[in-house]
């Protein structure tokens, strides 16, 4: 078992409701997490699908938050964006890209396919150092409040299974073999280097 807590990042498109929402179970337990999105700004449901309120990362969430308000406190209220951003306040300040952090993690967790690939590209065209390795895992979950504590929860799962573990290199891939005969679900898994 590492003499450790994991070290945990969670990572979707925006940094506002499938990674805020595992950050907050996982910081729960104890773990040591921080949360990202991979995407250029912050989108968040508009008036129409094709139409999102898009948000730059450096803008805070209570920033957010009162903006919602103003143009329309109604919808976004009945659409839960009121309360995410509530949740995430409560968390830290503001929305974080991972392509702007520079710390380390033992296993970096994504929420969908398109962002696993954009972590793992980042991290392979960054010059590795120490030369570490760090576990990218993609536990696919639709972008709703359901879908993404039920994700969440697969998430903290394996996390507390990876923190039981003897080796964390030798057991990855059989906690994850567990947890897709557990599941259903199958995870894509790579590793990188710092």
């Amino acid at each position: 078992m590492p003499s450790y807590p994991l070290s945990v990042a969670v990572v979707c498109m925006s940094n506002m409701n499938r990674s805020m929402e595992a950050h907050r179970i996982l910081r729960r337990k104890g773990f040591r997490v921080r949360s990202f999105g991979a995407g250029s700004r912050v989108r968040l449901p508009g008036r129409a699908r094709n139409l999102p309120v898009v948000y730059d990362f450096s803008t805070t969430y209570e920033e957010m938050r009162k903006d919602l308000v103003r143009k329309d406190r109604q919808r976004y209220n009945s659409n839960g964006i009121l309360h995410i951003l509530g949740r995430n306040e409560r968390i830290k300040p503001r929305p974080e890209r991972f392509q702007e952090c520079r710390d380390r993690f033992d296993v970096i967790f994504t929420c969908e396919e398109s962002v696993y690939d954009k972590v793992v590209e980042e991290l392979w065209v960054r010059e590795q150092e120490t030369f570490q390795p760090v576990h990218v895992i993609n536990v696919d979950m639709a972008d709703n409040a359901e879908d993404a504590t039920l994700g969440s929860l697969i998430i903290c799962e394996l996390c507390e299974r990876l923190q039981q573990a003897d080796n964390l290199e030798d057991s990855v891939v059989e906690v994850l073999l567990a947890a897709e005969r557990k599941t259903g679900k199958s995870f894509l898994h790579t590793v990188c280097f710092y």
